[in-house]
């Protein structure tokens, strides 16, 4: 905590000695002193009077800078999809290690979905996604949440409640990156619409492959074979890079299993 700090910066500012500032809240100047120098805290019955006293908010009384806090989250997060993929234990611990330092912060939480084994542990995902809800006030963050929990009820045979969360997700036919591509100049037109080129091809394809699990569920191979087919066609098309191997892999393998059904 940096309060200690943070008064003696707004007792400058002010104008005051720590006497001053002492007889105004009616204790001791040893008890300022102690506060500046971060040896004691005041009582927290003292906070809302501090604030008072200085004019400023409870939250710039505690040093509190949201923006600042989101910017180094997000550098966190940003390190674990380094490994998202490839470790997901190392990316837990780069997350785990990050809410240490900001506990319940929604950014962290939320990557934290994508490195949870879900089938072994629905039980988790609620509770982070039940948190997020809980402390988010971030309509992207909250939406991503709701969509996790939702598998996770889905893993527990729990279909009612997943369509519970599934109808707090908005109903959206356009997004802000699109209307970015659409609106903006130069680099940020151009980063928005690459971005939102890879949002819905990942979209498409995740379609594709419920589209394939459903013609198989009805026992239409053939078209279970043509929708892979599309897709990797699609993938090759499109040039996509080695990030999509993955995807590949799975259309390949999906490919071959209904290759074998037709025989």
């Amino acid at each position: 905590m940096n309060i200690g700090n943070k008064i003696k910066e707004l007792r400058k500012q002010r104008g005051v000695t720590q006497e001053q500032l002492a007889e105004s809240m009616g204790i001791s100047f040893q008890a300022v002193s102690k506060w500046e120098n971060n040896i004691a805290f005041p009582d927290i019955t003292l906070l809302p009077v501090l604030a008072r006293y200085f004019d400023v908010s409870m939250d710039t009384l505690f040093d509190f800078n949201q923006s600042e806090i989101e910017e180094k989250s997000l550098e966190i997060a940003k390190e674990s999809w380094k490994y998202r993929f490839s470790d997901n234990e190392k990316a837990r611990e780069i997350l785990e290690k990050g809410l240490k330092e900001y506990p319940d912060n929604d950014i962290l939480l939320c990557n934290l979905l994508y490195v949870v084994d879900l089938d072994s542990n629905p039980d988790e995902v609620l509770k982070i996604g039940s948190k997020i809800l809980d402390v988010t006030k971030d309509d992207g963050l909250k939406y991503d949440a709701c969509r996790f929990m939702a598998y996770a009820y889905k893993s527990k045979n729990d279909l009612d409640s997943a369509r519970k969360v599934i109808d707090i997700i908005p109903e959206i036919y356009i997004s802000h990156l699109s209307v970015k591509a659409e609106v903006m100049e130069g680099e940020e037109k151009w980063r928005a619409a690459c971005t939102e080129e890879g949002v819905c091809l990942q979209n498409m394809l995740d379609m594709h492959s419920i589209m394939v699990d459903c013609y198989k569920e009805k026992g239409e191979f053939q078209n279970a074979l043509n929708q892979c087919e599309k897709s990797l066609k699609i993938l090759d098309v499109l040039e996509c890079s080695s990030n999509w191997d993955s995807v590949r892999i799975s259309f390949k393998e999906k490919a071959d299993e209904m290759k074998a059904k037709i025989k």
